[in-house]
């Protein structure tokens, strides 16, 4: 693979919306150059014989049962904890229209 060059540098940093000096790009131009040839180098290892692998802990699905809680709070408790006032069990929000 070439290096990229400075207007393929550009491009992918207008892409990501990225404005970039003359000296970034030239540091970048080298350091994804590197990174692609990396990727190539990748690309010739030979995994033919490599079972595909989805996750590497050896966790399978763990579920657990739905459980509904009736413990938790009441809904007159949770508008107990609003400093706004209430009207018909619903918080009256104040209005951008007085």
């Amino acid at each position: 693979m070439t290096s990229l060059t400075s207007a393929q540098v550009r491009h992918i940093a207008k892409l990501a919306r990225l404005t970039l000096t003359d000296a970034e790009v030239e540091k970048f131009a080298k350091e994804l150059t590197s990174i692609l040839q990396y990727v190539d180098m990748l690309g010739e290892v030979d995994t033919k014989d490599v079972m595909p692998t989805a996750q590497v802990t050896g966790q399978s699905n763990s579920f657990r049962e739905d459980a509904i809680r009736t413990d938790g709070a009441t809904p007159d408790d949770l508008l107990a904890c609003s400093p706004l006032p209430k009207a018909d069990h619903q918080i009256v929000t104040p209005s951008a229209h007085g």
